[in-house]
């Protein structure tokens, strides 16, 4: 039986400055969920039906109900904090706040 065993990032407080980041990573996650579905068939359509393959879920990040975005936003949270609790540093790009994170 398949027992999961998540990584405890429990100890682990995201600063502020990673803000931005999370939310950018989560409106990726969405939409490689997107392209995903798209590439299997599905569109866009006012209720999710397997059999028609249509969901309400094929819309731009920015359009989606906040209970959706947290859903991409946990995923995104929980891979930064995955990042951090190893060891990693995270340093914004050239031009951005120069301030090491991690």
């Amino acid at each position: 039986m398949y027992r999961p065993k998540p990584i405890d990032t429990g100890d682990v407080t995201l600063p502020e400055e990673l803000d931005a980041l999370t939310e950018l990573i989560a409106a990726n996650v969405h939409d490689v969920w997107a392209a995903g579905r798209i590439e299997e068939g599905w569109t866009y359509g006012p209720v999710k039906d397997d059999r028609t393959k249509t969901t309400p879920l094929l819309i731009p990040y920015e359009s989606l109900p906040e209970s959706e975005k947290d859903y991409d936003r946990n995923t995104a949270t929980e891979t930064l904090k995955v990042i951090l609790k190893m060891g990693y540093v995270i340093v914004p790009p050239e031009g951005r706040d120069t301030h090491c994170v991690g």
